[in-house]
């Protein structure tokens, strides 16, 4: 299940529970980040934008902050299941 799936990703959990997240508090959770670089893919192999991509309705907000704060070479990076992010929202 889920429980625990967040614990060292609370940029993934933003983006997961994104529609109570605010870009601003994104922004934010992306700075105070110790190592950024350690926190970009989980143990599934998801980014950030996995999982922004994956829900009915991602949120362009959260997306700019995405795209200004983190590298966008981890786009093409695939998850355990050989799925990068913008393939989440194509079928999404």
């Amino acid at each position: 299940g889920l429980v625990g799936r967040f614990d060292n990703f609370p940029v993934h959990k933003m983006c997961y529970d994104h529609s109570s997240s605010t870009a601003q508090g994104l922004c934010q959770c992306i700075e105070n980040q110790d190592d950024l670089e350690e926190s970009f893919v989980d143990n599934f192999g998801m980014t950030a934008f996995h999982f922004l991509f994956s829900t009915a309705e991602p949120s362009g907000e959260l997306l700019k902050v995405l795209l200004d704060k983190l590298p966008y070479h981890i786009l093409g990076w695939k998850d355990a299941n050989g799925k990068r992010a913008m393939d989440y929202l194509v079928t999404n």
